[in-house]
This record gives structure tokens, sequence and C-alpha cells, in this order.
């Protein structure tokens, strides 16, 4: 059975004052429950600047992984590299110089080099415009509705542009599909042919949970961060948890780190996991009509997980009432502690009230609404393969006598929600 998500109006996990966030749009995201956890302007189409490179990043790895490059490939830098004025971030690749396909990654992700991504560009697309359309093509695969790109370096241009939404995607995608990208977005510095670039995401430095992604600086955008962190949790079931934070449109590199990192902070510890449906268990027993069996039942192959609040009042989060060093709330010197335990119920209504034979097919049978102090944070369809062989003639005429003379039927008639929480 897959459990998919679907977009309908809910309520936010946080309620977070947008005045008291110094960016012009930012959201936080919680990779496991792929849940949106609080947002501001988080669609709206900025220039994302470096953090394009995500992309450079994300076809350069899918293309490593489709075995049609390897990072110890030796590139020779062609007059591409010419292109990169002087005042922008480069490695200073000169036409002729050889280099690894890893080098150029380790250029492109720590040094933000913009030599780095016109390389890599050309060697995947054969050249810029044909890389350029391969950006869009992966980008409206991956959903991301509110970007367009016409350049591989994020340099300010008319149409190019992305959205904090869409970057978080990006960032959960590479994170999900290419975890090596970590290993390179963590590293505090990078040093190639005599120059040395220190990591612009001074967090890494700050707390050793952070491992990326990416930093980007326009005089059009802004200061731009794309933050994520994975920590330890106390639950057993979900021992660790990751969320990505994306922050655009901020005054200073130092106001990037701090407004994400506080987002990111404040989310780990007024926002929890839960296992809402367990691996295998039973959601439901459909009455089968005409069928070798009677009986269809509804399983989970695998968890859903939920994110609930901790935050325990009804005024939205103000930011300036967030202490980083403490990670709790005050409110008129007052302590607004996490709560240690949750309010929420799930409603399971199912689409499918019975099931006739013969059946070989994906097909949505429940949906499932989360609700947290009576408010809808979560909707999702519950959908399974249902492989359902048609009776013989005999036996349909034994579950006809049987539906007849129903005080000799062992079968049941009518389906059955099992409780779940």
């Amino acid at each position: 059975m897959a459990l998919l998500c679907t977009t309908i109006t809910h309520a936010s996990v946080l309620t977070i004052n947008p005045d008291s966030v110094e960016a012009a749009s930012w959201i936080i995201y919680d990779p496991q429950s792929k849940q949106t956890l609080a947002e501001y302007n988080s669609h709206a189409q900025r220039a994302p600047a470096s953090l394009t490179k995500m992309m450079v990043a994300y076809l350069t790895l899918k293309a490593i992984q489709e075995g049609k490059l390897k990072t110890t490939d030796v590139i020779t830098a062609s007059n591409v590299v010419h292109i990169v004025q002087p005042d922008e971030s480069q490695m200073f690749l000169r036409q002729g110089q050889q280099i690894t396909v890893d080098q150029l990654l380790s250029g492109l992700i720590v040094m933000s080099a913009n030599d780095a991504a016109v390389t890599l560009a050309q060697q995947l697309g054969g050249d810029i415009p044909h890389f350029v359309e391969m950006m869009n093509s992966e980008a409206k695969a991956l959903g991301m509705t509110d970007t367009h790109f016409t350049n591989p370096a994020g340099i300010t241009m008319d149409g190019h542009y992305a959205s904090a939404a869409d970057l978080a995607k990006l960032a959960n995608t590479l994170i999900q599909q290419y975890p090596q990208y970590l290993y390179y977005s963590k590293q505090t510095s990078y040093s190639w042919n005599g120059h040395t670039h220190h990591a612009t995401n001074i967090l890494l430095k700050q707390d050793p949970t952070v491992d990326g992604l990416k930093t980007g600086y326009t005089a059009a955008a802004g200061y731009n961060l794309a933050l994520t962190a994975k920590r330890p949790t106390v639950s057993t079931q979900l021992p660790e948890r990751r969320l990505i934070v994306v922050v655009m449109g901020t005054k200073s590199a130092y106001k990037r780190a701090q407004v994400a990192y506080e987002l990111m902070n404040m989310a780990f510890n007024y926002t929890r996991d839960e296992v809402a449906i367990q691996a295998n268990q039973p959601i439901a027993q459909l009455p089968v009509v005409e069928g070798k069996q009677n009986t269809f039942t509804l399983k989970a192959d695998s968890a859903r997980i939920i994110t609930t609040s901790l935050y325990d009042s009804n005024s939205p989060i103000s930011m300036k009432n967030f202490s980083n060093t403490s990670g709790l709330i005050s409110i008129d010197g007052q302590v607004i502690a996490p709560l240690q335990d949750t309010k929420t119920h799930l409603s399971i209504q199912l689409d499918q009230k019975q099931l006739t034979a013969p059946l070989n097919q994906e097909m949505n049978l429940a949906n499932v609404k989360v609700f947290q102090n009576n408010q809808l944070i979560e909707d999702f369809p519950l959908s399974a393969k249902v492989e359902l062989e048609r009776a013989n003639l005999f036996e349909r005429f034994i579950h006809w006598l049987k539906h007849i003379l129903p005080f000799f039927s062992d079968n049941a008639t009518e389906a059955i929600v099992y409780p779940i929480k």
C-alpha cells in the first residue's frame, strides 16, 4: 500500500508572526512527514542567486548515479570559463586546465564557484543553453512550479527565479536521492590550485548537526540560505530527525544565518514527529463481491509520520521571543515550555465500501484526516494494489445462496474500519 500526500487547506503546524522574521520569504519543511511547518511568502518568485547551484549539483549527481559520469573523471576546462567575470565567485579555472568532477563539485558547493557551474553545465549539456533546458525540465519533473532558470550559476537575469517552497523541495530531493551532496555541503573550506575558500554557511562551524545546504547572494536577491540539520530525538521509533529551512531576501550574511538558525531551532524544539500509522497496520476490512476471497484487508506497508505542534498558546509565535541560547519562547517574562503530549486524533473515511472481483489495479481506498486540538493539520489518501480473483460459477452460487439465506453466512457484509488512535 502506498501512502500518498495531497494538497488541501489545513492549519499550519506552527503559526509565526511574519513581521518577526527578517526575511522576504521563508519556509520550514519536515522531510519525514512531508509537511510544511510554517512559511511566509514561500511561493513568491525571487532571484535565487547561488541556490541555483543546487540544481547543477542535482543534475551532476544524477548523471553519476546513472553511470554517465564518474567523480574521478578528468575534465579539461574550455573557453566557457571566460564568461565568468572577475567579480564573480570562482575557483579561478583557466582554459586548458584539468580538473576532476569531484573537485568541480567541491568548487561548486563550497566555493560557490561560477566557473565550476558553467564547466559542469557544458560537460553535461554540451553547451549552456542545452543544460539550462535540462535544469528547467528537471524542475518541472520535481514539481517546482514557481521556478525558471536561465543560467547555471545564479546570475541575476530576467526570467531567472525560484521560490523558497521550490528550493526546499529541491533540497529535500537532493538529500533523499543523493545524500552524498551533504559530503560536500558540510565542508567548512576547500582549496584548489592555491586558492582557499571558506564556506559562507557560518553555521557549519557553530553547530555539528548542521550539514548543508547552500548559500546565495546577489544585490538583486539579497542574502539567501538553504539550511538543513539532522539531530537525535528521544523517540525510539524515530531516533533522528531532519529539518530544512530556506530563507530568501535577508539583509546580510549574518542575518540569513541568524534567521534560518532561529527558525530551525524553534521548529526542532516546538514540534515533534509522531508515527500516526505503523507499517503493516490494518486500516480497514472491505467485503469482496464475487471473489475467491470474502474480504480484503487494507494495510499500511510503510509507516506514516505526522508532525505536531508543542507550542501551547493561542497567540502567534514572535521570533523575537525565541532564544537560541535556551531554545525556549518567553512572553512577558513567562516561559512557554514545549508540551510533553499532543492532542491529536485521526479520522478515516472509506472511499470504497466494498470491492467487486475481478480486480488488478492500484486504488484509493480511504482518506485520513489528522486533527490537533480539533484543527485539521494534515490530510492524505491511502491507496493499495488490489488483486482479486473472481470466484468460479459454483463458488458464486454458494455466495448468492448465503446472501439470500443470511443465517448460513459467515462472511462480512459491511466494511470495518479499525481504530488507529
